[in-house]
């Protein structure tokens, strides 16, 4: 019996490879000569597909060149790069790597969040440049009697707020919906929690949806001494309203570890003393990185194995 063809779209964590490489046929799409030549030539091989947001949007342009495609695995919890609506329409089913992330992120938003109201990387600037010879560092905001509220409250925003709750500090949130068993108060839009709160940590899913979620509103109605910290998307935030409070002083600080056209950063937030930006790390660990490798791999062989994938998104299960 033949091996199930996977195409793999862009360079992945050596886990995904590792995995799958005696189970099935590996083509690479980035190492091919011509990319089009290659699809027009194999594509109708092409039983499933692994995909990362590295590669851009994968969606109709690239189903309608794969006929015989009925699996894509993407890498992270997001999969806001993969059409799951027209995946769904052609029976492909489209999968994500829940779970295995959740603790990563959530550790890196809390570090981030003290890093941006401690002002840590200024800090540390001020060191090594020689200011302490002079004087020392100048007094930070804090922690201290915050209100932190949770700007999607799903697995990974559940992790953020368990941690924070050793800060003592006190927690709100904002969904689609009010959960069942959560004690926490529960806000009806993005606005009104802002209005509760001073810091926003964002953590929900991307597009089109969400797309601006963090409008200018949202963002002042945090006041002149909140804090926005994203580790969700670029798209949820309107990045030039940020942009423009943050030069205002109609919001302290941010703290950001996305961008809107990554890896391209404004000049505008760079030039601010009072942004941390982040390379888009939240799960960037070699150990969580290679446990979401090996979950893209396990839903490709399950799905070739049994017909049904792990971690299939809801738009196709």
């Amino acid at each position: 019996m033949s091996k199930p063809v996977v195409l793999m779209t862009a360079p992945m964590h050596a886990s995904v490879e590792a995995a799958l490489r005696d189970h099935v046929t590996l083509h690479r799409l980035w190492e091919q000569d011509d990319s089009e030549a290659f699809l027009a030539a194999h594509g109708g091989e092409v039983a499933g597909v692994a995909t990362s947001t590295l590669y851009g949007s994968t969606g109709e342009a690239l189903f309608a060149r794969l006929p015989a495609l009925r699996i894509v695995a993407s890498f992270g919890v997001g999969y806001d790069n993969v059409d799951a609506v027209a995946a769904s329409k052609r029976g492909i089913v489209v999968t994500n790597t829940p779970g295995v992330l959740d603790g990563e992120v959530a550790d890196l938003a809390v570090a981030l969040l003290l890093a941006t109201v401690r002002r840590l990387p200024q800090a540390d600037r001020f060191v090594r440049d020689g200011g302490w010879q002079d004087g020392a560092f100048p007094l930070s905001p804090t922690l201290r009697g915050r209100r932190i509220g949770i700007l999607g409250l799903g697995a990974i925003g559940k992790a953020i707020a368990r941690r924070l709750d050793g800060f003592d500090v006190a927690i709100a949130y904002h969904g689609r919906h009010r959960q069942e068993g959560v004690a926490y108060p529960w806000h009806p839009t993005p606005r009104a929690l802002a209005e509760a709160c001073d810091v926003l940590v964002a953590i929900l899913p991307g597009g089109a949806g969400t797309r601006h979620i963090v409008d200018e509103a949202v963002l002042r109605a945090l006041g002149p001494e909140g804090v926005f910290v994203n580790v969700a998307r670029g798209s949820v935030v309107d990045q030039p309203a940020l942009i423009r409070v943050l030069e205002e002083g109609a919001l302290l600080a941010a703290g950001l570890d996305v961008f809107a056209d990554e890896p391209e950063v404004p000049a505008a937030l760079l030039a601010l003393p009072n942004v941390v930006v982040l390379p888009h790390v939240g799960s960037a660990t070699e150990y969580t990185r290679a446990a979401m490798g090996r979950l893209v791999a396990e839903n490709l062989l399950a799905f070739f194995g049994t017909g049904r994938a792990l971690t299939p998104v809801p738009e196709t299960r």
